[in-house]
């Protein structure tokens, strides 16, 4: 387990670079993504905010020279990580911005996950994906064997709980 947090796990191919380093993540950007697309439609940034804050971040940035010695940092993907650190993971919200698609950096953003220090040796991973089986696989995912003993409960409207026209709160 790595002790010393204030060391940031980097992965960096040419001008790219994927770290958990939360000083680098743009919820702006984060949220913007998030709010439009398909699995997490019309979420609220406090949301975002609190997921991110509970979960061990991951960003993809594009680094150029800004002042002497400071690069700047242009964050073009994201993924964070639900865990206890010891036996298990969920990957989520995995994405590279569009403009950014085809240049090989989710997988740079996956082999910065894969490899960081406090997530070797867990038991057991899961994500959900419509689309991404490819870029998964790569990394040793397979789909599940024994899909009859994954459970989940779906919220329906779960950001418009309280709201008129949304899901009462429970």
């Amino acid at each position: 387990m790595r002790t010393d947090v204030s060391v940031p796990h980097e992965v960096r191919e040419g001008e790219f670079v994927a770290s958990d380093d939360r000083a680098l993540i743009d919820l702006g950007v984060v949220h913007a993504f998030l709010s439009t697309c398909y699995w997490s439609t019309g979420i609220p940034r406090a949301l975002v905010e609190k997921a991110a804050a509970n979960s061990l971040c991951f960003g993809v940035y594009r680094e150029r020279e800004g002042v002497p010695g400071v690069p700047i940092c242009e964050q073009v993907g994201f993924a964070r990580v639900v865990t206890d650190r010891a036996t298990f993971a969920y990957l989520a919200d995995v994405f590279v911005l569009d403009q950014w698609r085809g240049r090989g950096l989710s997988k740079l953003l996956m082999r910065c996950v894969m490899t960081h220090p406090e997530l070797l040796g867990l038991r057991r991973w899961l994500l959900m994906t419509r689309d991404a089986h490819g870029l998964y696989r790569h990394f040793g995912w397979e789909v599940t064997a024994t899909p009859e003993r994954v459970m989940e409960i779906i919220v329906k409207d779960a950001y418009r709980r309280g709201e008129p026209g949304g899901e009462p709160a429970r």
